[in-house]
This record gives C-alpha cells, structure tokens and sequence, in this order.
C-alpha cells in the first residue's frame, strides 16, 4: 500500500507548492529590511519626527543654476533673460 507518498504527480505539486512558500517568505523578508534600513546611511529619513525640515534654495543659488546652465550653452539669452527676470521678482 501507498499512503501517499509514492512521488507521483500530487507529490510534485506539493513539494513545488512548499518551495514557492518558502521562497516567498524570504523575499518578503528581504524586502522588509531594505524597506527598514532605506535613508538609514545619510542620516535622519525626512519624515522622522523631529527631523530638520528640508530647505529650500535660495534665490542666490537658483541664480547661480540658471548663470550655469546659460554658460554651458543649455538655455538661449531670451530664456536666460526671461528666467532671471522671473527669480528677481519681474524688477
């Protein structure tokens, strides 16, 4: 008599079956840490309670950006022209 385990086809699927399982628990668990280690190497995560709130840049260094990208040929004078105007406050 079989009781079951004689290797035919329902032995295959369950043993598949239990290595899906098993597979899946792993990746599960691999995501998990990554998800929990992830923003750990560069300090606080950004939506850590009591963290320093991101600063915004300032006019001077969005200037700065815009006199770049002008000298390395990225942006026509108008745009230049235009884009400076609108960072200084149409003055």
């Amino acid at each position: 008599m079989m009781n079951g385990w004689d290797g035919g086809t329902g032995g295959i699927f369950m043993w598949l079956f239990g290595l899906l399982f098993v597979a899946a628990v792993v990746v599960g668990i691999v995501l998990l840490v990554r998800s929990g280690s992830h923003g750990s190497a560069g300090g606080s995560h950004p939506m850590t309670p009591g963290a320093p709130a991101p600063t915004l840049p300032s006019a001077s260094s969005a200037l700065q950006v815009l006199e770049d990208r002008y000298a390395r040929g990225e942006i026509d004078r108008e745009e230049f022209l235009q884009r400076r105007q609108d960072l200084s406050g149409g003055k």
